[in-house]
């Protein structure tokens, strides 16, 4: 098999949420990465995992335009169709993330590029939360729980994530500012959960 068909079977999964902090799955290889033509946004309603559909909280989605660093998976041939079928689970709950596949830049000095399955948001979807203001999405956020836990719990691990990659979110930094420093009794401690992106 030559290099370039190597390459073409490589499965490769972007993150940009908690798929950074808690993947879930068994990967080959992570590298930091960059996707061009969506950007990451607190956009989504959660009913299930930070929220409820009475208090629903919010989560990221990948939006149309500009670019996004992440997290990009290379999984090994064998085991991606289990790993699939988790993230199916995990990330497909209502529909509301439209699973793509999406070129990745690889930022490792290598310069080699990937195509790597990416949940995108579905603009159409009633989970949709695009024109929140940023104190309309700490409201959010701040009171919200749900199955996975606390929705500020959520934010402040993606933040983090990102703070040790270097990268800023100037937005969810700023939320995650706001909740660490509020009252110790206002916001849960953080937990290592099975934590899907909704």
């Amino acid at each position: 098999m030559t290099e370039n068909q190597g390459a073409a079977h490589e499965r490769w999964v972007f993150a940009y949420g908690s798929l950074m902090w808690n993947p879930g799955f068994a990967f080959a290889e992570r590298c930091e990465a960059r996707l061009i033509g969506a950007h990451r946004s607190l956009c989504v309603y959660s009913f299930h995992h930070r929220g409820t559909p009475e208090a629903p909280g919010l989560v990221l989605g990948l939006e149309l335009g500009g670019s996004c660093r992440g997290i990009a998976y290379r999984i090994e041939p064998e085991l991606w169709s289990q790993t699939h079928a988790y993230l199916t689970e995990r990330e497909q709950i209502s529909g509301v993330y439209r699973e793509c596949v999406r070129r990745v830049q690889l930022v490792d000095g290598s310069r080699r590029a990937a195509p790597a399955v990416a949940y995108l948001v579905n603009r159409g979807h009633a989970q949709y939360a695009g024109a929140l203001t940023r104190e309309e999405q700490l409201a959010l956020v701040r009171r919200s729980h749900g199955k996975s836990g606390p929705n500020a719990d959520y934010v402040c691990a993606t933040v983090s994530a990102l703070e040790e990659l270097g990268l800023a979110d100037v937005d969810l930094a700023w939320i995650a500012h706001q909740l660490r420093h509020e009252p110790a009794h206002a916001v849960r401690p953080l937990r290592p959960r099975s934590d899907p992106g909704e």
